[in-house]
């Protein structure tokens, strides 16, 4: 029997702030795959339920291959390589970056550009239980559910400096940042600094990746290209074409055509509209 399922859901509200969204996967007979983990403005969180998440490629080139029970990804420029044998199931969580000290207890910075597992940063016992609860979960609603309760439990009062919070939220939507500078009071060379130091990657990186994502989530099966490069502020085709090189390791038309299936499934996706990043 095929088992093939995809499910998104929006965390509780009090987790709004530190997660953008959930995401269920369930898969069983289906055609191998290799998956292309992109570049995203969210760090990513793993808990497979039964098969191992098989790592053929990290965004690090110096990190091994392997398998995982549980990963924390952080934000990268420099896409990973995921394949699975027909069988693969767990859930997915899109951190956002300001989130990440008060729910992992360490800021993003700690994690640019890495895959590690998550029992380094929220334990072997604690990882153990939650896996164990989605396992015994009756359907999606419930596994995450099992997240709600579990995240809240992780949660601390570890602000981030207001100047950081309020530049990413006008970096992500594509401001410039020396105008983000002054209106914070600082000089373009101390919010680089201080805002790398927090997120992990700079101003320019993280609205270049934004950008990025946000047309990535655009493309459809016929759509022109140049439609959504004009739609999200390139200067024309070739421009998010060179994009997609660089961050994708591909054009915006073999991503499609290697990718179908996961972008069919993966339509509700979180939504970059500034109000809680």
């Amino acid at each position: 029997m095929v088992i093939d399922e995809y499910v998104q859901a929006r965390p509780a509200a009090a987790l709004a702030p530190f997660v953008a969204a959930y995401s269920g996967y369930r898969q069983r007979g289906v055609a191998p795959m290799r998956h292309l983990g992109l570049p995203s403005p969210y760090l990513t969180m793993i808990l497979t339920m039964d098969e191992p998440l098989v790592m053929a490629a990290h965004p690090d080139p110096r990190q091994r291959p392997g398998h995982y029970d549980s990963l924390v990804g952080g934000l990268h420029l420099t896409p990973a390589v995921i394949t699975h044998d027909g069988r693969q199931s767990g859930v997915q969580v899109a951190l956002r970056p300001l989130g990440c000290r008060a729910l992992l207890g360490v800021p993003a910075a700690e994690l640019a550009g890495l895959d590690v597992d998550a029992t380094a940063l929220l334990g072997e016992t604690v990882v153990a239980g939650i896996r164990e609860r989605l396992c015994g979960a009756a359907d999606w609603p419930s596994r995450f559910a099992v997240l709600d309760d579990a995240l809240r439990a992780r949660l601390t009062d570890r602000p981030v400096r207001p100047e950081i919070t309020y530049a990413y939220h006008r970096v992500i939507l594509g401001a410039p940042i020396r105008a983000v500078a002054a209106e914070v009071g600082w000089s373009d060379t101390y919010l680089t600094t201080r805002f790398r130091a927090e997120v992990g990657l700079r101003p320019k990186e993280t609205a270049r990746v934004a950008r990025f994502d946000r047309a990535r989530r655009a493309l459809r099966p016929g759509t022109p290209i140049a439609e959504v490069a004009a739609g999200h502020g390139y200067a024309d085709q070739s421009h998010l074409v060179r994009e997609f090189r660089a961050l994708a390791g591909c054009t915006p038309s073999e991503w499609l055509a290697d990718q179908f299936d996961f972008v069919q499934a993966a339509r509700l996706e979180p939504a970059h509209d500034g109000r809680h990043d």
